[in-house]
């Protein structure tokens, strides 16, 4: 499996507890801010329910972090 690198692009201010509470357990905090999850159903299931807050790429495991 590879990797997943997700960037925050819309504020998390004023959205739902459970939308922020899920950005928080992916570690997104700040807009423009990016984290590498691995890539997997889980992480899939949570990027859905931020789908329009998020944007995401799928990283090569050769090219590392």
């Amino acid at each position: 499996m590879g990797k997943l690198k997700i960037t925050l692009k819309r504020s998390l201010i004023g959205r739902p507890v459970q939308q922020r509470r899920t950005a928080e357990a992916l570690g997104l905090r700040r807009i423009g801010q990016q984290v590498i999850q691995p890539d997997n159903p889980a992480t899939w299931g949570q990027i859905e329910k931020l789908s329009h807050l998020v944007e995401v790429e799928k990283i090569d495991e050769e090219e590392g972090v």
